[in-house]
């Protein structure tokens, strides 16, 4: 598995069987990485207006700001339960371009309410949108590659799309210098209606059945998936990995502006920290062909769970913010590494069933993204130790999944 001398360019092979890649390939990577930055810049905008939402809206309790991003959450784990089986049913471009249809409409609705239960409802229309972008794009990926190329491929993507988390909360910040929160709605509904006319115009039906309904059953599609003991075990390891991701975004604002005091620099140091997730991506893209996928993403687990240790050991004496930084930041690189490769493993097994399989893995690890990490997140208390203990528990959940699943074989295989 180490040998790869003999490996075609993804970037001019598509895996054996899948459809050819129809437009520039360079074109194609910055395709995808709109698609799937639609919910990192529809979340990480949106932090530095938090306390200005909750100023509009009265909120009494200061963790319900993080309602903003939850409900988003939520509607992006129901999303993908829908359109990922429409899209193996009835083609990924028609399926993509109705859930930004959805997203679109619920930026508009965004814009105009004035009620926090009716934003709550339009960021849940947004989310369940958004979906459609997220998890068609993987599955356009899988049609086209798969294994080592689908996992090198992703983290091409990856290095771009890493630039909506490290930009977005400066854009967020420069908006409201600008005007008011709504401002930021109006931003996402351009957004959605440009990633809506490209991918019209540009982006080809990728289906092995070009667009034409399916003869693999939802059921027995979510039978290969429930069945498969790679697959089921790689998802809810990332979901246990996402659910740190989550954590410390829906507690970010507070941890930096209320227990470091950063104020108005909070998105500069947000946005330098999630910035490591674009070179994980690039160190992941270059070092997964040479030693697989487990063998990497395994190391990256241990990483990462040895940072959340640390952190955890460190957090009853409040680190300096510089130390808080640079821990936080091992843990971003980590995460950067390990999901694409699980998802990889995770999709390698489902083949035509490629959007059901997406639909499941996203959806589960939205969903528990968003249950773990509002859980973690509500428990902040003016200090790190939540956040730092919910990294630790949560990694060390994830380690023990994949161990499981890897049973005798063990970790690290050069796979």
């Amino acid at each position: 598995m180490n040998d790869t001398g003999s490996r075609p360019d993804p970037q001019h092979h598509p895996r054996s069987g899948g459809r050819a890649l129809q437009i520039p390939f360079g074109e194609f990577v910055a395709l995808m990485a709109l698609l799937m930055a639609l919910t990192a810049l529809s979340i990480d905008i949106m932090l530095p207006a938090l306390p200005q939402i909750g100023e509009f809206f009265a909120l009494t309790n200061e963790n319900d700001r993080q309602l903003v991003v939850t409900s988003y959450m939520v509607g992006l784990a129901a999303g993908q339960l829908i359109f990922g089986p429409l899209s193996d049913r009835f083609g990924r471009k028609s399926m993509l371009l109705t859930g930004l249809a959805i997203y679109v409409a619920g930026s508009l609705a965004a814009v105009t309410v004035e009620d926090f239960a009716y934003l709550f409802l339009a960021r849940s229309v947004q989310g369940f949108g958004a979906a459609s972008a997220r998890v068609i794009s993987i599955a356009v990926i899988r049609d086209l590659f798969s294994g080592w190329e689908m996992a090198r491929v992703t983290s091409l993507v990856m290095i771009i799309f890493i630039i909506v988390p490290v930009l977005a909360p400066s854009m967020g910040q420069a908006l409201l210098f600008l005007g008011d929160w709504s401002l930021i709605f109006n931003l996402l509904l351009a957004v959605g209606i440009g990633a809506s006319i490209w991918s019209a115009y540009r982006l080809p039906e990728t289906h092995p059945s070009g667009g034409q309904r399916s003869s693999v059953g939802l059921v027995t599609a979510l039978g290969w998936i429930f069945t498969s003991r790679q697959t089921l075990g790689y998802s809810i390891a990332t979901g246990f990995v996402f659910g740190c991701l989550m954590a410390y975004i829906n507690s970010a604002q507070q941890i930096f502006v209320e227990v470091y005091g950063l104020g108005a620099s909070f998105p500069l140091v947000f946005g330098a920290v999630a910035g490591v997730q674009a070179i994980a991506a690039y160190t992941n893209a270059q070092l997964v062909q040479r030693h697989g996928m487990r063998r990497v993403s395994h190391t990256a687990l241990v990483a990462f769970c040895t940072s959340a240790l640390l952190l955890t050991a460190l957090s009853p004496f409040k680190p300096p913010l510089v130390v808080f930084a640079v821990l936080v930041a091992s843990l971003f690189f980590s995460f950067g590494v390990i999901v694409p490769n699980f998802n990889a493993i995770a999709m390698q097994p489902m083949g035509a069933v490629a959007g059901t399989a997406s639909s499941f893995i996203g959806s589960y690890m939205t969903g528990a993204g968003a249950v773990l990490g509002w859980a973690i997140g509500a428990c902040f208390d003016g200090t790190i130790r939540p956040l730092a203990i919910g990294f630790a528990v949560l990694g060390l959940s994830a380690l023990v999944t994949v161990l499981v699943v890897e049973g005798r074989k063990g970790l690290f295989r050069g796979e």
